[in-house]
């Protein structure tokens, strides 16, 4: 019993993460460069993600599989998680830093590793994308509203008025935001997609989670953990164990098993998203801190990820 969970638990994770070692090799060996890279992130941020939200939401029947509780489960624990981070962020001395350190701790990688796990274990990611209606809106319209707040040059050329403005520009303007809305909207309204339509969609979509995995991998620098590693590691705990150990048993205790589960284990514990660190580039953060988070927390979420599969597993929960 020991080895076939172990074994379960291995399957799910280590596939994901290879592709991750994958792209940092790959730019190790001249193939993929900064460039190449930051290209490759924007693609799947503006591209390839919103293509995939739309691609499963779209397709999933929600009149026939939603569930309220769950989706008020992944919200409410996203919101309390976004104050747990805010909490750690008031240790922090620099206050232009504590917008990259609320960010890096709460927001997960919901929607590439969400999809990809839940997949990879059960071949269907419904949940995954029930998941993602209650967090990932939430996870990107804080980050925007705490990324503007915290920018360094925020008072340098904005008025308050102009400030709330563009925050809310971001808000609906986000790729991600927008995939997901039109993804629900499309799934609401009953109409069939064109088999053009969908097979055109599924190529972009089934292209998102390889090249973000790649591209993760190929942005790891460890020049990025000079003088930053107490903040960050204290920032990995919080993401990758605290938030499971806090929600997990709260979520079992309700009755949560299976797909949703794992789910919620992606939600709680997978690593902070890479494209955190796109975000505090755009709102004028140095991004330090998020570069080496993503990194360091990628690194350990393979071992993490495994070990809370592992326990759900033996449990018998999943």
């Amino acid at each position: 019993m020991f080895a076939e969970n172990l074994v379960f638990s291995l399957n799910a994770t280590v596939p994901v993460f290879l592709m991750m070692v994958f792209g940092w090799f790959a730019r190790m060996i001249g193939l993929l460069d900064d460039h190449t890279t930051s290209k490759l992130n924007k693609f799947v941020f503006k591209a390839l993600l919103p293509a995939l939200l739309f691609m499963d939401l779209s397709a999933a029947d929600f009149r026939q599989v939603w569930d309220t509780r769950f989706v008020i489960f992944c919200m409410i624990a996203t919101l309390l998680s976004v104050g747990i981070a805010l909490c750690f962020s008031l240790l922090h001395k620099d206050k232009s830093e504590r917008g990259e350190i609320i960010q890096a701790s709460y927001r997960s990688s919901a929607a590439i590793l969400g999809i990809a796990f839940v997949k990879n274990i059960y071949g269907e990611a419904t949940m995954a994308a029930l998941m993602i209606v209650g967090t990932v809106p939430i996870y990107n319209i804080i980050a925007v509203i705490v990324l503007s707040l915290t920018s360094p040059d925020k008072g340098n050329s904005k008025s308050g008025r102009e400030l709330a403005f563009s925050t809310l520009k971001e808000i609906i303007t986000n790729p991600i935001i927008i995939g997901i809305a039109v993804g629900i909207l499309w799934s609401l309204s009953g109409i069939s997609q064109p088999v053009i339509m969908s097979k055109s969609i599924s190529y972009l979509g089934n292209m998102a989670t390889p090249l973000s995995l790649t591209a993760l991998g190929a942005s790891f620098k460890f020049s990025d953990a000079k003088g930053r590693i107490p903040v960050t590691v204290g920032i990995v705990f919080i993401k990758l164990v605290l938030f499971c150990g806090i929600f997990l048993p709260a979520a079992v205790w309700l009755g949560f098993r299976g797909e949703k589960l794992i789910a919620i284990l992606v939600m709680l514990g997978s690593a902070t998203t890479g494209s955190c660190f796109v975000m505090a580039k755009n709102f004028g953060h140095k991004g330090a801190i998020t570069a080496f988070a993503v990194m360091l927390a990628t690194l350990c979420s393979a071992f993490t990820l495994t070990t809370w599969l592992f326990v759900l597993k033996s449990l018998g929960y999943i």
